[in-house]
């Protein structure tokens, strides 16, 4: 079964060029008065303060998807729900150091055979852990420190990204704080020759600010394209390939954000359309661009609407456009929100129908 994308119809109506972007922002603030979009589950509530989801597809069954969420605290832990919000409890990892953010990817070659595995930041511990799905199983000899040998470490963000041409797996981490310029590090994740996850550094690369901080990283394989936040300025855009060039492509900026512009997730029509929705923290919304780009220029996203939602202060989302369930016809949204919670959105509630 293909997770990539499926194809669905277009809407086309919503997308307009590039040299609309005024009338477009015009349009976005009067439906900022309209009617908040509600979720259609709120998960159980986890023990501490919810961060960031990602969500596993099952390739047997998509109603038995898993929904990943990590608790951020001290005494935090990477919660595993069902796709009714509840906890699956023998499935949920304890005793993180300030787990962030977490991702997903599918057949990392380990021990001959194709594992897939869930990858997070621990930021106390300086490292990434890495257990196999749907167990839940730790593959990685206890954690892969990161930013070894560097003042700054303290990971946060995090995002994988699998290479077509040899399905090489590679995580994009993020920190607290870095230099102006390699302010990520890409690590590709291979077998260890004993059946562990061992982290190779391949790229050091990316622009920061100096604003804030960067936390949201999100990778869209097929296109090949890292996006992460700079808080406070915009989403800065690279090419995903180690080997390729480090020059930033494009930076959607903040412009009409509140104050941060957060987490990122990429809603796929296509092979290469579909849109990219970015938090508006502080405004409780969600501002969506082309995916695609506007004609003639891949890296101008095109603003298309923004959507308000009730999940409160969020900095963390994931979305999926395949069907999953009755409920998740076009797919599920996922969003973190304050109250210990994570919210559940259909796509055609997000979107318009």
């Amino acid at each position: 079964m293909n997770f990539k994308y499926i194809l669905v119809p277009a809407l086309s109506a919503l997308v307009l060029s590039a040299c609309n972007q005024n009338k477009n922002q015009q349009t976005a603030t009067a439906q900022d008065t309209a009617a908040v979009v509600k979720p259609v589950i709120i998960t159980d509530s986890v023990k501490h303060d919810t961060d960031d989801p990602a969500i596993w597809i099952n390739p047997d069954d998509p109603a038995k998807s898993l929904v990943l969420g990590t608790d951020k605290n001290e005494d935090g832990a990477l919660y595993v729900f069902d796709l009714d919000g509840k906890i699956i409890a023998d499935k949920v990892i304890r005793d993180l150091k300030r787990p962030n953010n977490v991702d997903v990817a599918y057949g990392l070659k380990l021990g001959g055979k194709l594992v897939d595995i869930a990858v997070l930041t621990e930021r106390e511990a300086n490292k990434i852990r890495i257990f196999s799905l749907p167990d839940m199983k730790a593959i990685d000899n206890g954690g892969i420190e990161v930013f070894k040998g560097d003042t700054a470490q303290a990971p946060m963000g995090i995002s994988l990204y699998t290479r077509p041409g040899d399905k090489a797996i590679f995580a994009i981490v993020g920190r607290k704080t870095g230099p102006a310029e390699g302010y990520l590090w890409q690590y590709r994740l291979k077998d260890d020759g004993h059946g562990q996850v061992a982290g190779e550094v391949v790229r050091k690369f990316g622009k920061y600010s100096g604003k804030k901080e960067i936390e949201s990283i999100a990778v869209d394989n097929e296109a090949g394209y890292i996006y992460y936040s700079d808080e406070q300025v915009g989403v800065r855009k690279y090419l995903a390939d180690p080997d390729s060039s480090s020059r930033e492509l494009a930076l959607i900026p903040n412009t009409g954000f509140t104050e941060d512009n957060e987490g990122i997730s990429i809603y796929k029509t296509g092979p290469l359309t579909g849109y990219i929705l970015v938090s508006d923290q502080g405004a409780d919304k969600f501002r969506i661009f082309t995916r695609e780009g506007s004609k003639g220029d891949p890296h101008a996203h095109t603003f298309v609407k923004v959507v308000t939602v009730t999940a409160n202060q969020s900095d963390g989302s994931e979305v999926t456009n395949l069907p999953l369930n009755a409920t998740f016809k076009k797919g599920l949204f996922v969003a973190m929100s304050e109250g210990k919670v994570f919210h559940y959105y259909r796509w055609e509630d997000i979107f318009g129908k």
